[in-house]
């Protein structure tokens, strides 16, 4: 299994510069795994396009049917949260130092991977890759 944060997700839904690399790899990996809020981080994304304009509302509406349609088929899978895992999440940031910028969906992101016994994290979020270690993860950017 290999986890993809909501970042990576979106680029199988949407043409953005690195979208060829990044639906190659997961394509090549097998098993993507992401925690159950990158299903909502997706929409959001999808959303976030829809509202600037660079998606139309039908576009906007057919590739929401498709995350759920795909995630529903387990094209990904989606990583339950659980309160242990929450709990384990604010445990982890607890002992983080101050020079460490890491926002809460991150944070469950890296939590969820590691829960999940991986060793890897796929991104291109600046604040989660740099977080990663301090989780005992390997950060990947395609």
């Amino acid at each position: 299994m290999n986890y993809f944060d909501a970042c990576y997700l979106a680029k199988f839904y949407l043409m953005e510069p690195d979208a060829h690399r990044v639906r190659s790899v997961a394509a090549s990996l097998g098993n993507i795994a992401c925690c159950a809020i990158g299903w909502g981080e997706v929409i959001a994304a999808l959303h976030r396009h829809f509202r600037e304009k660079r998606l139309t509302f039908r576009e906007f509406q057919l590739l929401t049917a498709q995350v759920e349609a795909d995630v529903r088929a387990g094209l990904w899978i989606s990583l339950p949260v659980t309160s242990a895992l929450v709990e384990a999440q604010a445990h982890r940031m607890m002992k983080l130092t101050d020079r460490v910028f890491l926002r809460a969906a991150d944070a469950l992101h890296l939590t969820c991977a590691v829960e999940n016994g991986l060793k890897e994290i796929y991104s291109s979020d600046r604040h989660l890759m740099a977080a990663a270690p301090y989780f005992g993860l390997k950060a990947i950017n395609l």
